[in-house]
């Protein structure tokens, strides 16, 4: 692990923040990006082998200058082995009462932040032959759910995208791991997005009641650490992902009857 140096975004809170935490135990050497450059410091001071951490803000909706953020990061160690693509937003309206604008902004940060930072990045690891990008997408990006539209859309891009640049750059050796969680012990749901594009501000029992992220997180490096192609984890939120292989309508009704908000 010393000699493994990992860049994960949205690492200012929850899965990002305890990633963190967790691979610095380890003694790996990390950068940590998210658009709270305060939030971030607060992060490294929390970790341990604060002197292999650095801090590189970015804002994933700012999506045209992802180049220059790579450039700055294979500045700080010259190398980077593993991208977590971790920083993103959730989604809480019925489709009818939501703005365009808020699609368009899930969108933005969700999927085009994350393709134009892998993009940027992938060049490098066509050069060196070698390079791994771990995707946290969502159940959501395999089935969807009521109040999510736009969030699904998002997570259900990542897969198409990622699934395909795993084909194609095999023979770079790329690797690529794409992580679906469930419900989280997170603030996701406090700061997803209304119809509106303000802040929900409060949390939901599903979320509540989740995976502790810590042990979330444990079982996402070991993910990673196997170079597991798709990783699904949550409580039963997750046999979604398995009951669509076999009948969608059932999924539907299982769906409905779950009176998910």
């Amino acid at each position: 692990m010393k000699k493994n140096v990992i860049w994960i975004t949205g690492a200012s809170s929850g899965i990002g923040a305890e990633l963190a935490k967790q691979y610095a135990k380890e003694g790996a050497f990390l950068i940590l990006s998210a658009r709270r450059e305060k939030a971030l410091q607060e992060v490294k001071n929390s970790c341990e082998h604060q002197e292999n951490i650095a801090v590189l803000p970015l804002d994933l909706k700012d999506f045209k200058s992802m180049a220059q953020h790579v450039e700055k990061a294979l500045a700080v160690y010259g190398s980077i082995d593993l991208l977590i693509n971790n920083g993103g937003v959730s989604q809480r309206s019925l489709i009818a009462d939501t703005k365009i604008e808020v699609y368009q902004e899930l969108m933005d940060i969700n999927y085009m932040g994350t393709v134009a930072l892998t993009k940027a990045l992938l060049p490098y690891y066509i050069e060196r032959k070698k390079g791994h990008f771990a995707v946290v997408t969502s159940v959501m990006g395999k089935f969807g759910s009521p109040y999510r539209s736009g969030y699904c859309g998002a997570k259900h891009a990542l897969h198409g995208f990622f699934d395909v640049l795993r084909m194609e750059h095999q023979k770079d050796n790329v690797d690529v791991t794409l992580i679906c969680p469930g419900f989280v012990q997170t603030n996701v749901t406090i700061n997803a997005l209304t119809g509106t594009g303000d802040r929900l501000n409060h949390d939901d029992p599903g979320t509540q009641n989740g995976l502790e992220v810590a042990y979330f997180c444990r079982k996402m490096i070991r993910a990673i650490r196997n170079k597991k192609w798709e990783v699904s984890f949550g409580k039963k939120e997750k046999l979604g992902v398995f009951v669509k292989r076999f009948s969608q309508k059932v999924l539907h009704a299982i769906v409905m009857r779950s009176n998910v908000r």
